[in-house]
């Protein structure tokens, strides 16, 4: 235990250096937020991805994942390396910086706001985000939960709470600079814990090989599992995993905290290396996370009272007999996941709540230090709000409280997608449509938690609901757009004046005619 207080100790110090060191790059909204515009591929790609994958990752969707489809859960990781990372700075990364800078917008609800020239859109993707990421902040801490209890005799609470004051001090001291630069130690970690778990788990098992053919000798006739279908390339139920790849890797091109990353990234370059980092990071990560998760099987997981599997207790049980130090490692492996999401989850609704809702509407002229004050208290507000809701969900076990988390990601992903993809390449793209889609999916999803048992079978889970309004809203806004009032031809013209202003660039980049 002491190794592991050490290795805590180390790295909370680290976090919260950094945190004031950033300091004088957070006196001003730009700084505070996007970094001044000036982030490195290195630090914008770590930040992406420890922003992408969390404790609710590691813990949860691998223990879960694994267990329903085995070996083959490996896929959500592969598609959250190619369709979540590689693809989406492919399609989105350029022109989110371009576009952004242009309108000088530093949020999705204020790029709504001037690419669609609609201050209701901006208000109600404020609420929206507002509404979702909540909750979804407030589930980076259940994975906690067990590990600390594995590894050491404190009560949940008191993890909650250290976490979230630590992350709140050198998010508020640092902003966005201090989390970018915390996100690639943290990336560092979460790499190099990631592979040394899962050496040593499956050295556990007698080796790569011996695991395997363990894995593919299990039946469960319960959930139509025959001997070889947790080994095969595409596990027992390839259509619900698809929508678990779906929903993981397409979802976070319409997640406001992921998309704010390519607005704050330095130049061309930058994106361009990004790219590569980014897609190997999410390939080691994600995918050795999902890895590892299909030998959960191979683990006794414990059970509720009702004699189901709690999920959550799959991985810690895999790593409960390993050695203190690796214990040691894996903590700090899945804190540096968390405190990474949730630093850019608070980031992303200060800055909403702060510069689309409060400057927009009840004190217009503000001034930037007290709107970088403003936020700093927000962040305060935030992260109190989620560890309440984290420690009180596990204290009573309030179901609603756990299935509004379960549809954050597809609501905001579902809600937000196709507007701001079709925004930044369709010219024809209508407020009207965006409108609708927002409201869909929102619907859509909140319908999933009350109404659950009346949806058909393959959408009663909130991961495939989620997944269908991504793939919808990418049909309703096309089609609604074709259908109602076209935009002012001027301002459309005017907003994408940004894709053909005149650049210079050296001869390593374009070899001219």
């Amino acid at each position: 235990m002491l190794t592991q207080i050490i290795m805590l100790v180390v790295f909370f110090s680290v976090m919260i250096g950094v945190g004031f060191y950033c300091r004088k790059n957070s006196t001003d909204v730009n700084g505070f937020v996007l970094g001044g515009r000036s982030v490195g591929p290195w630090l914008t790609a770590f930040a992406y991805g420890t922003s992408y994958f969390s404790a609710v990752v590691f813990v949860g969707y691998a223990g879960q994942f694994g267990w329903k489809y085995g070996i083959a859960a490996t896929w959500a990781g592969i598609g959250n390396a190619l369709l979540g990372s590689l693809l989406a700075w492919r399609v989105l990364g350029r022109r989110t910086r371009v576009m952004t800078q242009h309108l000088d917008s530093a949020t999705m609800p204020q790029f709504f706001e001037k690419r669609y020239q609609s201050g209701g859109l901006k208000l109600l993707s404020s609420a929206v985000i507002f509404i979702f990421l909540i909750p979804y902040t407030a589930s980076l801490y259940n994975g906690l939960s067990r590990l600390f209890a594995m590894a050491f005799p404190i009560d949940y609470a008191w993890c909650v709470i250290v976490m979230a004051v630590l992350t709140a001090v050198y998010v508020i001291a640092g902003g966005y600079m201090a989390t970018a630069i915390n996100d690639f130690i943290q990336g560092v970690i979460m790499i190099g814990g990631i592979i040394a778990v899962i050496i040593a788990v499956l050295n556990s098992q007698g080796g790569f090989t011996e695991a395997i053919k363990t894995l593919g000798t299990i039946r469960d006739s319960a959930s139509g599992i025959e001997a070889g279908d947790l080994s095969s390339f595409f596990g027992p139920d390839p259509i619900n995993l698809l929508g678990v790849v779906l929903l993981t890797s397409l979802g976070t091109w319409g997640l406001p905290q992921m998309v704010q990353k390519f607005y704050a990234i330095k130049n061309e370059g930058a994106i361009k290396k990004g790219t590569v980092i980014s897609t190997l990071f999410a390939l080691i990560v994600a995918g050795g996370c999902y890895f590892l998760g299909g030998f959960g099987r191979l683990f006794k997981p414990d059970l509720a009272a009702d004699g189901s599997i709690i999920f959550d207790s799959i991985i810690p049980n895999m790593l409960s007999n390993l050695s203190p130090v690796l214990i040691g490692v894996v903590i700090v492996l899945v804190l540096s996941a968390s405190m990474s999401t949730l630093s850019s989850l608070v980031l992303a609704s200060s800055s909403t709540l702060t510069l689309d809702f409060i400057k927009g509407k009840i004190s217009k002229n503000m001034g930037e230090k007290k709107q970088v004050f403003i936020m700093r208290v927000l962040i305060v507000v935030f992260i109190a709000i989620s560890a309440i809701i984290a420690i009180m969900q596990h204290k009573s076990n309030v179901t609603f409280i756990a299935q509004l988390m379960g549809v954050s990601w597809g609501a905001l992903a579902g809600a937000f997608l196709a507007p701001f993809m079709y925004g930044l390449y369709w010219k024809k793209t209508t407020k009207a449509a965006v409108w609708v889609n927002i409201i869909f999916s929102t619907v859509v999803m909140l319908a999933n938690i009350v109404f659950k048992a009346r949806f058909p079978a393959i959408l009663q889970s909130p991961i495939n609901a989620g997944a269908f309004c991504m793939l919808a809203g990418l049909i309703i806004v096309p089609v609604v757009s074709l259908i109602t009032k076209k935009p002012e031809k001027q301002h459309v013209d005017e907003v994408f004046a940004c894709y053909d202003k005149q650049v210079t660039v050296s001869a390593k980049q374009s070899i001219g005619e």
